[in-house]
């Protein structure tokens, strides 16, 4: 059985014991008493933290694909006019900030799986950090012309077609995604 932070704290308030209470039992009474006062902040606090993570991994896999596709759409294996290689087409300078292995081996998807998700976690850090909202569109603007060019504003027009390209296709992969679980769904009925 799962039970939140806030049940484990507070369980006599909520319950005449100390024992913990399930957290739909919680997340019930918390919102029948925030309607009398306002604690539907402590819910989302204590209780519901997983939601925003969720939503996140699942932004970033339907980003990081949509980089994919642009940057590599037929998963060529020959190097870029600039020394791209892979997926998601790592400069070798790229590649060396997060992974030991040769840069050959950013052919390799898994590989450059892993290089792609922390490369994205440290542009969405640093736009996060800038005051800038990590959306699909700016984490492409990022990927594309740099964190610096983001921050400071000094986006090649280039990069905006680009990065509207990607956050296009990430809707595209979402909307996708909600139809195909909604059709499993109405499938299994």
């Amino acid at each position: 059985m799962k039970t939140c932070k806030f049940s484990r704290q507070f369980g006599d308030f909520w319950s005449n014991s100390f024992t913990a209470v399930p957290i739909v039992t919680v997340i019930r009474r918390l919102i029948f008493h925030a309607m009398k006062t306002r604690l539907i902040l402590l819910i989302t606090f204590f209780c519901l933290p997983g939601l925003a993570t969720a939503a996140s991994t699942a932004n970033r896999w339907e980003t990081l694909e949509a980089i994919h596709w642009v940057e590599n759409p037929h998963n060529s294996t020959r190097m870029g006019p600039h020394g791209e290689l892979g997926p998601y087409q790592f400069r070798q300078a790229t590649w060396r900030m997060y992974s030991h292995r040769p840069f050959y081996q950013a052919i390799n998807r898994q590989y450059s799986d892993e290089v792609a998700v922390k490369h994205y976690e440290w542009l969405k850090g640093g736009l996060i950090q800038a005051g800038v909202s990590p959306t699909p569109y700016n984490i492409a603007l990022a990927w594309n012309a740099g964190l610096d060019a983001v921050i400071g504003r000094r986006i090649p027009s280039a990069s905006r077609s680009y990065a509207e390209q990607v956050s296009n296709l990430a809707e595209h992969i979402k909307s996708n995604e909600v139809v195909s679980s909604g059709q499993v769904a109405s499938a299994s009925q």
